[in-house]
């Protein structure tokens, strides 16, 4: 069946900006609303969020701590998500964000979370990603691709798996890190003294993990 016949339906956020809106609905097999939604700014078919930052939000984003939170809400999700970083270099200006940081934070965010990163130069390129995206993920889902391998059904072995890509952390620590915090996001917002009261996790591990998620300890040589 053909992508004109079943069309991707995309919900924007409607704090979105507009350009970005009028792009998709001018883009052949896509259907386009507007609404307020919970998690992404950016809803495909129901299978795929896309949280969409211009690169001086996602610089902001890395020092006040909103980014990894976001990031543990998406990875935590049975949807599966993207990350579409916009703009230009040049727009990190000003930010006083090391590159390094950033360099970081996209590391943490797509090895850790497991939330791919997508670049785009701008409105016109990421309305075409989500589209491409889209077409892809429906393609995955569906079948028509084949699937490299199984990926962990339910909220409980999604946040595992998340808890997995950390330093030092195993399945039998994952689980022991959910049954204290409660929740993946608790896990990165904890700090060393409270990481150590959890049963396996000793001082060094509780450095291994604190020094992959903090952005002031994350350096990168270029």
């Amino acid at each position: 069946m053909s992508e004109t016949t079943f069309p991707l339906r995309v919900v924007a956020d409607d704090r979105e900006p507009l350009v970005v809106i009028e792009v998709l609905r001018a883009l052949r097999g896509v259907n386009v609303s507007v609404a307020r939604l919970k998690l992404g700014d950016y809803s495909v078919d129901g299978i795929l969020l896309v949280e969409r930052k211009t690169l001086a939000d996602f610089a902001l984003s890395v020092m006040d701590g909103r980014l990894f939170s976001q990031a543990a809400r998406l990875a935590s999700s049975p949807v599966r998500s993207l990350v579409i970083l916009e703009g230009k270099a040049s727009s990190l200006a000003g930010t006083g964000v090391r590159r390094e940081a950033l360099q970081g934070a996209m590391i943490t965010v797509s090895l850790i979370f497991g939330i791919p990163v997508l670049r785009s130069e701008g409105s016109e390129e990421t309305a075409r990603l989500i589209l491409y995206a889209g077409n892809q993920t429906r393609a995955f889902v569906t079948g028509a691709l084949q699937r490299p391998g199984r990926r962990p059904k339910g909220k409980l072995k999604t946040q595992l798996r998340i808890l997995q890509g950390l330093p030092g952390v195993g399945p039998r620590r994952a689980l022991e890190l959910l049954k204290i915090f409660g929740s993946v996001e608790a896990v990165l917002s904890a700090d060393e003294i409270s990481l150590q009261k959890v049963s396996g996790i000793g001082k060094k591990t509780a450095k291994a993990i604190q020094w992959a998620i903090s952005e002031s300890a994350a350096k990168y040589d270029l």
